[in-house]
């Protein structure tokens, strides 16, 4: 669980934080704070500038920290590849078209014995599918069609965006309550340590706001894998997508699915058997039961 959090608060929570503390030390920066109490309309809009800002940072960032975070190696599609290679970028872009996607998506690879594959990027235009050498050792030809229809269809649906919009909304509410919260903590103490106090605590109910925040984005990001599953079924066929899912059970009590990167975690087509209401997939037999 310490780890799930850390990696979570790494990629969002240190967005806002930094934001924050920037905002926080101009001089005549956002002042929502008028005759010693808050103005609610002018702190909402504070917390939404804030949240979204993050979000939306973290959005443009995620092409690039997915493929840094997970040694992801891009293939250059106009350069000689293997047969590996070749057959990859292939099966990638030919469902994209299938997908009626206009713009073909950097296809990558990155070593790991996982059998797991992700979609990622701040656009269609600008999106990124990799896939684990373990899923390509592992997997035959048809369950590798399956899970990468999967990752198509996750870019597809405009999945990136709709969990930025979310983010931000969750962000917003978590700025917000952090700063009335720790307002109210520091009328408690002198009024020489109070602007401390106040400055601290925005920083631990920011954090423990965002772990709770935490709970809507990794519910939606369940939800999500469904629809997705649908949409790998529409494009590669049903039966393909549900071989790949059960290809994914066989390898999933196993130690090939690596959820150390929590931040990427959400983007994988893979996750643990077993699901909670901090994992960010559902559980796989019931994936396969709404896939009939």
């Amino acid at each position: 669980m310490g780890k799930r959090i850390f990696y979570f608060l790494l990629t969002n929570v240190l967005v806002l934080v930094t934001i924050s503390i920037i905002l926080s030390l101009i001089p005549g920066g956002w002042n929502y704070i008028e005759d010693g109490g808050i103005n609610p309309v002018s702190l909402l809009i504070f917390s939404a500038v804030i949240g979204f800002t993050g979000s939306f940072i973290s959005l443009a960032m995620s092409r690039w920290m997915a493929k840094k975070m997970m040694g992801v190696r891009v293939i250059n599609p106009d350069k000689a590849m293997s047969e590996e290679e070749r057959v990859v970028v292939e099966k990638v872009h030919r469902l994209a078209r299938t997908a009626g996607l206009m713009y073909m998506p950097e296809v990558g690879i990155y070593n790991s014995r996982e059998v797991n594959a992700f979609a990622t990027g701040p656009t269609k235009k600008r999106s990124l599918v990799a896939v684990s050498s373990g899923l390509l050792h592992e997997m035959d030809d048809d369950a590798i069609e399956g899970v990468i229809a999967h990752e198509i269809a996750h870019i597809a649906n405009g999945d990136m965006v709709t969990m930025t919009l979310l983010q931000g909304v969750v962000n917003t509410f978590v700025v917000f309550l952090a700063r009335v919260v720790a307002f109210a903590v520091s009328r408690f103490v002198k009024e020489e340590m109070a602007p401390i106090v106040h400055f601290l605590a925005i920083i631990v109910f920011q954090i423990i706001f965002s772990i709770l925040g935490s709970l809507v984005v990794f519910a939606y990001s369940r939800h999500r894998e469904y629809h997705a599953d649908r949409g790998g079924a529409d494009i590669a066929g049903k039966d393909k997508m549900r071989h790949a899912l059960e290809s994914l059970k066989n390898y999933a009590n196993r130690t090939q699915v690596n959820e150390e990167q929590t931040a990427i975690s959400t983007l994988k087509i893979n996750g643990r058997r077993k699901s909670s209401i901090f994992s960010t997939h559902p559980d796989i037999d019931e994936r396969i039961r709404r896939l009939v």
